[in-house]
């Protein structure tokens, strides 16, 4: 039986991706750079490279915060200072913030009746304001932020340390997250049950398998039901 329920936050609770792009489009115009939806989306596709490389294990996060603005300002052959940007983007992001469809319905839902938990590789600072706009924590029983623990999803050692405060039995924990590989490869990594949240529908081509798959957040409460 299920007791205990981690979230992801960013586009699992939070809507991450269009709070994203408020935010780097007033940092590119900042730093030099058109915010056409190509452009953005060209730096899109460079963080979410940076970040999978954090998930491998080949970078810092540090490393990932900078290197992703050093690449794009090489993309563009642009002489900008990848710190600069990033400590402007990172207090720009910080000031965004709103909830995905059904979130607060689906955490209404469940509040007072399993022990929910965020699980998020986010950095302190930007997560920390979106969470304070949101006021996303007065549903949730506790919040994990990789750059506190030490660990980053989808690393053992992450959930290790989560499980250590939270305490439980893993049989009854679940994850539930819209990345394969930090959410879903972390919760076989932890050895709890994984909920795959895909609500485009996307194509799995990872080969990291989820023991469930839902394309709206009310259906997880069916799903709990069953489980």
């Amino acid at each position: 039986m299920i007791d205990t329920i981690l979230f992801d936050l960013d586009d699992t609770l939070l809507d991450f991706t269009g709070n994203e792009h408020v935010a780097i489009s007033d940092t590119l115009l900042r730093f030099g750079i058109s915010d056409t939806r190509e452009n953005i989306e060209r730096y899109i596709d460079i963080n979410r490279a940076c970040w999978q490389r954090l998930e491998r294990g080949e970078w810092t996060r540090e490393e990932v915060l900078v290197g992703r603005f050093r690449e794009l300002y090489g993309v563009f052959g642009i002489d900008a200072d990848p710190v600069e940007t990033q400590r402007y983007y990172e207090n720009r992001l910080s000031m965004e913030g709103s909830y995905i469809d059904g979130a607060v319905e689906l955490l209404s839902a469940l509040h007072g009746k399993y022990r929910l938990y965020a699980v998020t590789n986010g950095t302190a600072k930007v997560q920390s304001g979106r969470i304070a706009i949101t006021g996303v924590d007065k549903y949730l029983d506790g919040i994990f932020i990789s750059e506190h623990i030490g660990h980053d999803k989808p690393q053992a050692e992450y959930f290790d340390a989560v499980f250590n405060v939270i305490g439980g039995k893993r049989e009854n924990a679940i994850i539930v997250g819209d990345s394969l590989t930090s959410d879903i490869r972390g919760g076989i990594n932890a050895g709890i049950r994984t909920v795959y949240y895909n609500p485009k529908k996307l194509l799995n081509k990872t080969g990291i398998l989820p023991d469930h798959e839902i394309g709206a957040l009310d259906e997880l409460l069916c799903l709990l039901e069953k489980i």
